[in-house]
This record gives C-alpha cells, structure tokens and sequence, in this order.
C-alpha cells in the first residue's frame, strides 16, 4: 500500500524525508523509554478532516456553531477514557502533557506555592518544579528523589520533608525512575500534611492498564497523562480528577466550582483556545484499543522485556540504577566508567540502537554529559519483540559499550545485524 500518495505528488521532498524516517525507524532499534508507535488507524484519525475544524469550549457549550458531531466525537473519548482509567472525571483537551501538569497548578495553587516534586536530575519532569520551567519560577519547589545509593525512594525520608516544609501539593511521577511507585505511600504523607496528591502516569499508563503497576487514580486528587508513549496515541495530554475536593474548606472555601469544573476552568479558557479535534478523535481511537485484551497483554509484556533486559545487562556486568527496572525503563550507570552517558549515547545510535544519555542518581556529571544511558522497551515490544529477543538486544548494547573508544570501527557490522533481525517484526502504523 502507498503511504501518502497525495503528499508524493505535491511535495515529493517532504515525502522522500517522511519516508526516510519511517525506513530509518524499521531498521533501527528505538529505545527512547518515552516512545512507541500509533496505529493505522490512531494516524488516520489524527490526520482527518477534523484538522479543519474550531470548537471553543465543551461539548455542548461551544463558542461556534455547527459542532454537534464532533460533541459527540469529545464525548466518546471522555467516555472511552473514564472506562479505561475507571476515573470520575476526564479533560481530554490539553494539547500535551506540560499544559495539561500546568493547568494542575491553575487549579490547586497560587503563585509562590510550594509543592513537593522530583527534581529532572533525580528523575522527575521539567513540570514538577524545575527551576527553568515555570513550575520552578511560578512556585517553590520542595525536592525529593531516590536515593543516591539505593536508587530507590526512601518514604521516610520524604515524610520528614514534607512534615518540615508543608508543602500544599505533592507530585508523584517521574521520566527516569525504573521502579514501581507506591501511590498509597505518598497519600499517607499527603493525608498527613493535609496536602493535595497528584500523580503524573505518562510515562507508565499502559503499565497500569495492564496490572502490573500500582493504579494511582482511586487514590489521587488529580491525575496527568500523556496520550502518546506506551500508550501509542496522539501527541496530547488529558487530565483525570475526582469531583469532590477533600481539602475546599481549606484552600478554596471561596469557590462555588467542584474540582473537575476548576480543572476544566484552568484548561479552558485559562490556559488554551480551540480544541484540537483531530487529536481528541485520534485520543478516542487509542483509548479504544487500550480496552482491549490485546493491550493489556502489550503492557504486561513491557514490563516482562525490561525485567529481562536488564537481566541480560546484570549478568554482562553492567551496573543499573536502582539495581534494576520494574517498569519499562532501566538506566545503564556509568559513574564508573571514563566515558560519560552521552559518549555510550552517541556510540549505540552509530550502531543502531536509539536510547538518550540520562542523569543517575547522585551522578557527578554535567546534565549535558551525564553517567547514564535510559533505555526503554514499549517500542520494541510493539514491534512484537519478547524476552529471548531482549538478550540479542543486551548483546549489542555489550558489543558497543565495550567498543565505545573504537566504534566507528564496529558501527557499521552492527548496524548491519540490526537491521536485518528488525526485518523479522512489524512497526506498526510505519510499515
């Protein structure tokens, strides 16, 4: 089948570079631990009519006329989405997952609040209070992170930290932290302190649709996610929150909205303008397919591909933050070695193999260099791979790092390799 043939005959240089990557991607290894691949039919909603199309507001209260079907193509994925997640309440209007972390703050606090979040170093999100976002400017943020050497939470360390500076909000989530969370640890310190719990799942939604990761969302006050990562839709973010807020008479005795209406209010018109309806329709198609057996069993295999990948990597030597993965991440550390993170980056994309250098906890490197390398597996396991292929993959990521000062030497002939086992898997919605 031809991909794009209107875009050929019109603009065939975008085309050759569109095709290019699709090629580039079938014979590479993708291990970014926050990508995976969009189905058919998740691409085609995503690049349908409903591109043309503005729709200020909510179903039912636009600021345009002639929205009545695509009201009901909202709907559908607020449905779709409230049955996956088996939440009360769900925004699917953020256009990615800072906004929608950013319209939590909208919600919860007042400029020159504290909260409490992950530090990007330690493995959290530019949106969780780092000092060059506007989380960190806005607000005060509390830091909290694993252990430098365990690589592991220590909850009674949080505890302490949180009873000293009271912070009003809580974040829980990560990008680089390769264990499971225990949400109904922080909701103790949280409940404690009488602050608001507020989870970030967009690295690990399909982990928890799958049961293989503690669910956040009955325990929470507001959850964040992103739509596309593991949970293979469109670039977009949405917003699940109870209805209820336990602690109005404390922050915002003043308000006559219910929690979700105040989220809903800090989405639109607080932070955004018209809707993008081709993405909320492709977000309908993905949550369609996250309902499905197939899915779940997706997700569980995830978690059962890094386990062994990190597996495979132990037993060559190599040292893992944390020791390990639960998850769908583990970080290679080397804090030992004389090459840095992103030396092993570079040489492992040479040969094929897509990961990002990444900090480690307690790392004395630069976050421009860094001692780590995060590796992911929700790409290859959509490709169809299982666990005997992530002992082929530890070997190449061996064959590399033992030959980082000489890889252009090694590059090529693994690169080869690669690219002919990928030619045994399909990548979805590419080729």
């Amino acid at each position: 089948m031809e991909r794009y043939p209107h875009l050929k005959d019109t603009d065939s240089e975008l085309y050759r570079l569109i095709k290019q990557e699709a090629e580039y991607e079938a014979a590479t290894l993708k291990m970014i631990a926050s990508e995976s691949y969009a189905s058919y039919s998740v691409l085609e909603a995503c690049g349908s009519t409903l591109t043309n199309k503005y729709a200020e507001g909510y179903p039912g209260a636009r600021y345009y006329e002639g929205n009545e079907i695509v009201d009901q193509i909202e709907n559908l994925a607020i449905e779709r989405g409230k049955q996956l997640f088996g939440c009360e309440h769900i925004n699917v209007q953020p256009y990615s997952g800072s906004p929608a972390n950013q319209s939590v703050y909208r919600t919860l606090l007042k400029t020159g609040d504290k909260l409490m979040g992950m530090p990007v170093p330690s493995g959290g999100h530019l949106t969780h209070g780092w000092k060059v976002n506007f989380s960190g400017s806005d607000y005060v943020q509390v830091p909290y992170g694993p252990s430098p050497e365990t690589g592991k939470f220590d909850m009674n360390q949080i505890r302490e930290t949180a009873l000293k500076e009271r912070p009003k909000m809580i974040w829980v989530g990560a990008t680089a932290y390769p264990h499971k969370i225990e949400y109904s640890d922080f909701k103790a310190v949280a409940d404690e302190i009488d602050a608001y719990l507020v989870a970030d799942i967009a690295h690990i939604n399909a982990l928890i649709i799958a049961g293989v990761h503690p669910d956040p969302v009955p325990l929470c006050d507001i959850v964040t996610s992103t739509s596309h990562k593991m949970l293979r839709g469109p670039r977009a973010g949405f917003v699940m929150s109870k209805t209820d807020d336990r602690h109005k008479a404390k922050y915002n005795p003043e308000s006559k909205l219910n929690l979700s209406q105040r989220v809903d209010r800090a989405v639109f018109p607080g932070l955004q303008g018209g809707p993008h309806l081709n993405v909320i329709a492709a977000m309908a198609a993905a949550f369609k397919e996250a309902l499905t057996p197939e899915f779940k069993a997706y997700g569980v295999q995830i978690a059962k591909n890094a386990k062994m990948l990190a597996e495979a990597l132990l037993e060559k030597g190599y040292a893992l933050a944390g020791g390990g993965t639960d998850t769908h991440l583990l970080i290679l550390d080397f804090r030992r070695e004389e090459f840095t993170g992103k030396d092993a980056a570079k040489a492992l994309a040479k040969s094929g193999i897509i990961a990002n250098f990444n900090m480690v906890p307690g790392d004395p490197r630069s976050p421009f260099v860094t001692s780590g390398v995060r590796l992911g597996t929700p790409s290859l396991t959509a490709m169809g791979m299982k666990e005997n292929d992530m002992r082929k993959v530890a070997g190449w990521i061996d064959r590399v790092c033992k030959n980082i000062v000489r890889i252009d030497e090694q590059a090529s002939q693994i690169r080869g390799e690669i690219a002919e086992f990928c030619k045994g898997f399909k990548v979805p919605g590419c080729c």
